[in-house]
């Protein structure tokens, strides 16, 4: 049976041949960061702002992945070449890589690098470009930038994992939404949150959030529209008294939001400035990422 091939440690090996040390740090304490692309079309989208962030998380926490930028670039581009045997017509894959400290505090052990693909899943949140996501802020709130800088990809992520398992108790389908210390919205587990009020599209502080390699682009292509973005606090107030809500991405680009803590969010779905973002980016991309959701969640099972 054919199966996708990673990259680890070294070599290009099935991906069910790869294990972790239970000694490794990245298995006992999470240390070690990550990176994830989609392509479009079989190409990796902003492979350069991926690969950045990866080697800028890597340098802020002072592991040596023994590569570099180019070298992971590449890595990432072997990944999609090396499982071209699992391509599937209007689907597109999905990359990661995590890297380790290894099972030394020092780093005086060999780090743990894998670089790996899977299929995008397109079942996850297909039918919501029209329909809408239903966000739901967790009570457990984001990590404080003065204990550990959101801007770090990384793996230690246990607030994340109770927002999403408390969420998905109420709502299996609800996307995960946190706020930090002072009450403010942060971020979502896996995703940046927006609203839309009065012809603005408002997005919080880069201080609290993984800079979304994603939200950098849609902020761009919001601009490029004649689109006025702002990046302030914003409250549960302005949340729930919106026009319009949306998150962004890697795997779904942007997805419209029609309620909010099972509150209604504007009067259609996806909003007017929503759609006009979705549009933007298909142009963009070359791929109707609407009809892509749809055709390919039948694809992958």
């Amino acid at each position: 049976m054919s199966e996708f091939n990673a990259y680890f440690n070294g070599e290009w090996i099935p991906r069910s041949k790869c294990t972790v040390d239970l000694a490794d740090r990245g298995f006992t304490l999470g240390d070690a960061v990550y990176e994830a692309e989609r392509t479009f079309q079989g190409k990796i989208f902003d492979l350069e702002g991926h690969v950045d962030r990866l080697y800028k998380s890597l340098q802020y926490v002072k592991i040596d992945a023994g590569l570099s930028r180019d070298q992971m670039a590449e890595l990432c581009l072997e990944s999609v070449t090396r499982n071209e045997h699992m391509w599937k017509e209007g689907s597109d894959f999905a990359l990661r890589q995590y890297v380790t400290r290894g099972s030394s505090v020092l780093g005086d052990s060999a780090p743990l690098v894998y670089f790996g693909a899977d299929y995008v899943n397109f079942e996850r949140f297909s039918g919501m470009y029209e329909n809408g996501g239903h966000a739901i802020f967790a009570r457990n709130r984001s990590y404080s930038p003065n204990a550990l800088d959101p801007k770090i990809k990384h793996l230690s992520r246990m607030n994340f994992a109770l927002a999403e398992h408390e969420v998905a108790l109420a709502d299996p389908t609800a996307w995960p939404v946190l706020l930090d210390q002072n009450g403010n919205v942060s971020e979502g587990t896996t995703f940046n949150f927006w609203i839309v009020k009065d012809g603005i599209i408002k997005t919080p502080k880069r201080s609290n959030i993984l800079e979304g390699v994603t939200r950098k682009t849609a902020m761009s292509l919001a601009i490029n529209e004649g689109i006025a973005v702002s990046e302030e606090d914003i409250q549960l107030y302005d949340v729930y008294t919106a026009d319009e809500a949306f998150i962004t991405a890697t795997s779904f680009s942007v997805l419209p939001i029609s309620r909010v803590d099972s509150r209604k969010i504007g009067d259609k779905t996806p909003g007017t400035i929503t759609n006009q973002l979705i549009g933007a980016w298909s142009e963009m991309v070359g791929v109707d990422i609407v009809y892509q959701s749809k055709a390919a969640s039948t694809l992958i099972k």
